[in-house]
């Protein structure tokens, strides 16, 4: 049986499967080079972050779920927001017509950003944000919120994914072309180590590339690559590295294949680890941890016999918790089918909560360390991925291989792969392709009201009618004059933002500076 990755999984593994000199690449934990983890205790004085991705229809009702969830136990917030958000369109846009609130929260204006906040003290919640073309435009929305509540932005924690590169390669919800996108990113870093220096500017993403097919070994393999990238841009930038390199954080996916995702994660680590070192001269310990956010694969949950999910995503979790991680959150069972209801939503947290005190798995560090298969396969996935890595720099830097159609081409070719195998019963998906059921139960869906727009429309009318359009209209030239030019554009962002200027009109202001990117057709 061959391994994702590509390498042969034995059936018996013993020393001499293990390379000489383990010690050395172990090292101890919250030590170079991190494959045991970044903190010395991991999860024995305290569990990982246990958050809820949460976010849908209007901002009102994402604030009441968000509500329940802390009541629940949720340690942290994940905000999904809707498309039309996600691609910097108001909802009252024609192209937004018929996707506002559909797979996360409408946010159009600092008003919306306000009622998804209301009465949750941002001071003492972390809150992490899915969203990467406008991911500056929604920080600066939380931090004007923040400054509302009497919170001071030194005061903040959480994430914006902020990961432009991996939406070209496998997501899709870019604006801008490459190289002003990554320019935003750099700004970002910049404006958050004088205003937000807690904050995490970018959570680089391996997730959407896994749920688009990589295999685990290109899914740190590309993330790494896309890192490297942006280290690259910001020191362009006139940063140090160890001024903006502490605060990234990644993203990864937790596959139900177990032993191969804890060998991923801690494979990532090291490799990490030893780039920031070699490559860049990093001197701060804390620019060289790989500390990252883990998702359970969305792709493997299946609409047949959906409660099955509830296993698979217990497996994942466990997965991602044994390589590491350092926050998680865990999908619903019903989420292949659609929008997660309030019961599953509790369910999917009660799984992180079982596993952090009931399991043991919280009593020592790296459990896993020492065992002959793990670290084997942490050897094999981390040499799969140094190869893939030294090919995508093979065509200069990750950005021109993204233009080539590199990383998007490998993805498509193991999604067919695993599509191949699934259907031979090769790979077998329960429920799926063995051990099915004649009838499946009736499962009522949470739907979206389709309302939602007109009353997101009739808001932006209110708001265009109650603001000073004036002063919005010259914060909004001054936001393009520094666009145009070289200085940081984040400050005039915010006075606009601040003056309700919508995320629609910020970000068509720099479409009409950088354009937007029209990708190359390989074929």
């Amino acid at each position: 049986m061959n391994a994702e990755s590509g390498f042969e999984i034995k059936p018996v593994y013993g020393s001499g499967d293990v390379a000489p000199d383990v010690d050395r690449r172990l090292g101890e934990p919250g030590a170079y080079p991190y494959t045991r983890g970044v903190y010395p205790t991991m999860y024995t004085e305290r569990p990982w972050t246990m958050r809820q991705y949460a976010g849908f229809g209007t901002a009102a009702e994402s604030n009441a779920r968000y509500h329940q969830l802390l009541a629940a136990g949720t340690m942290g917030l994940s905000v999904a927001f809707d498309l039309p958000t996600q691609m910097g369109y108001d909802s009252d846009d024609p192209i937004a017509h018929g996707e506002v609130g559909k797979v996360g929260v409408a946010i159009d204006s600092i008003d919306d950003m306000r009622q998804l906040f209301d009465g949750i003290p941002l001071g003492k919640v972390s809150t992490s944000m899915t969203i990467n073309a406008p991911g500056s435009l929604l920080l600066l929305l939380y931090q004007l919120v923040a400054e509302e509540q009497g919170v001071a932005g030194s005061a903040l924690t959480g994430t914006i994914q902020n990961d432009i590169l991996k939406e070209y390669i496998a997501r899709g919800t870019y604006i801008f072309p490459p190289k002003p996108s990554l320019r935003l990113v750099a700004d970002t870093f910049a404006y958050c180590r004088a205003e937000i220096p807690k904050w995490n500017t970018i959570s680089i993403s391996g997730y959407h590339m896994a749920e688009a097919g990589a295999t685990p070994a290109q899914e740190i393999a590309f993330t790494l690559a896309n890192g490297i990238e942006y280290v690259r841009a910001a020191i362009a930038a006139g940063l140090a590295v160890d001024d903006f390199a502490p605060r990234l954080s990644f993203f990864f996916v937790a596959r139900t294949t177990l032993l191969e995702e804890i060998a991923k994660f801690r494979a990532a680590r090291r490799m990490w680890a030893r780039i920031m070192r070699d490559d860049f001269g990093a001197k701060n310990p804390k620019s060289l941890m790989l500390r990252f956010h883990t998702q359970t694969a969305g792709v493997q949950l299946t609409a047949q016999q959906p409660e099955v999910n509830l296993v698979r995503v217990a497996v994942q979790a466990l997965g991602a918790v044994a390589g590491g991680t350092q926050s998680l959150h865990t999908n619903a069972y019903d989420e292949a089918i659609a929008l997660p209801t309030q019961k599953s939503a509790r369910l999917a947290l009660r799984t992180q909560q079982v596993l952090a005190y009931e399991s043991g798995l919280v009593d020592t560090v790296d459990p896993f360390a020492g065992s002959y298969v793990i670290e084997a396969m942490t050897d094999e996935v981390e040499a799969a991925a140094t190869a893939l890595i030294e090919r995508v720099f093979s065509f200069g830097s990750s950005v021109e291989a993204i233009e080539q159609g590199f990383q998007k081409q490998e993805i498509e070719t193991s999604a067919y792969r695993i599509s191949q195998q699934i259907d031979s019963g090769e790979r077998v998906v329960v429920g799926v392709n063995r051990f099915g059921v004649d009838e499946e139960e009736k499962y009522e869906p949470l739907r979206v009201d389709p309302a939602i727009e007109a009353n997101q429309a009739a808001r932006l009318a209110k708001l265009r009618a109650e603001r000073d359009s004036g002063a919005v209209g010259s914060a909004l030239e001054d936001l393009r004059k520094a666009a145009q030019g070289t200085e940081n554009v984040l400050p005039p962002m915010r006075a606009a933002l601040r003056l309700r200027a919508t995320v629609g009109e910020v970000c068509h202001t720099l479409r009409d500076v950088w354009g937007v990117y029209r990708p190359v057709e390989h074929f």
